[in-house]
């Protein structure tokens, strides 16, 4: 079996991760993280009785290709807290999403809500370049972490302080998140192996997670309606990317999809 989608986005974020050890030590970081950011809860908002958005800088996908330019990532970050998103994700992986690290310290300048590091993150180093960098809460995804470091990256990353929000787009990922006490679980409609979408899993997945985590729906989220759908499903936040970034008025938009409550 050759290798999938997955596959290679994790083999590119590896090579460009030697580049950045050669130049930033994990020394070097854990002493950076004296001079991070003060540490900001998402999970109090996300905990909420209404819908929260997390929403995403975005600049491309490896589904759709590029999606927008963002020349100033800090002006749409502003744009999103001020349509009264809960969090604002960033993309940091360079090649398939067009993001950097920079982008996330200059959102972290711009505004004072919770962001969360939105990348393919298979070491503790990546963890403490999202903390020193002012990340607060960080992506782990099941579908790239075998257990033991599924296990070990998600207590590393709640020593250094950092919310995790465990990514799984089945039925299996979703049990082992729940047996790994995830507080926060993200429901992926896209299988980042095939880059195959299954709008239903959320609803398949939602009866295995007890009720006090918080699932979180990802992708095909374009509008309200779908946010709707999603809540009526179980999740209490969506995280929305390319329907935001390629709108016009990206803050009335995330307005339109926060605060909608469960319809039974």
């Amino acid at each position: 079996m050759g290798r999938t989608v997955l596959d290679e986005i994790v083999a590119g974020v590896i090579e460009d991760l030697a580049v950045r050890r050669a130049t930033a030590s994990e020394a070097d970081l854990r002493a950076a993280l004296a001079d991070a950011p003060a540490r900001r809860d998402a999970m109090p908002h996300l905990r909420g009785a209404s819908s929260s958005v997390i929403a995403e800088v975005k600049r491309s996908s490896p589904s759709k290709g590029e999606l927008a330019r963002i020349a100033d990532p800090a002006a749409l970050a502003r744009e999103y807290a001020a349509g009264g998103a809960a969090a604002i994700s960033v993309l940091t992986e360079r090649r398939r999403f067009g993001g950097s690290l920079e982008d996330l310290q200059a959102v972290r300048a711009a505004v004072d809500i919770p962001i969360l590091r939105k990348d393919f993150i298979v070491t503790e180093y990546q963890l403490l370049e999202a903390r020193a960098s002012g990340a607060d809460l960080v992506l782990l995804m099941a579908s790239c972490l075998p257990d033991d470091c599924l296990d070990r990256l998600h207590d590393a990353a709640r020593e250094l302080g950092l919310t995790v929000l465990l990514e799984v787009h089945d039925e299996a990922e979703t049990e082992r998140a729940v047996r790994l006490g995830a507080e926060l679980i993200g429901v992926n409609a896209r299988n980042l192996k095939t880059l195959e979408v299954d709008p239903g899993v959320l609803g398949r997945v939602a009866p295995l997670v007890p009720a006090d985590r918080v699932l979180v729906a990802e992708s095909s989220v374009r509008g309200p309606e779908d946010v709707q759908r999603f809540v009526n499903e179980g999740a209490r936040a969506v995280l929305v990317g390319e329907a935001l970034v390629v709108d016009d008025a990206p803050r009335q938009a995330v307005a339109a999809m926060t605060g909608l409550r469960r319809i039974v």
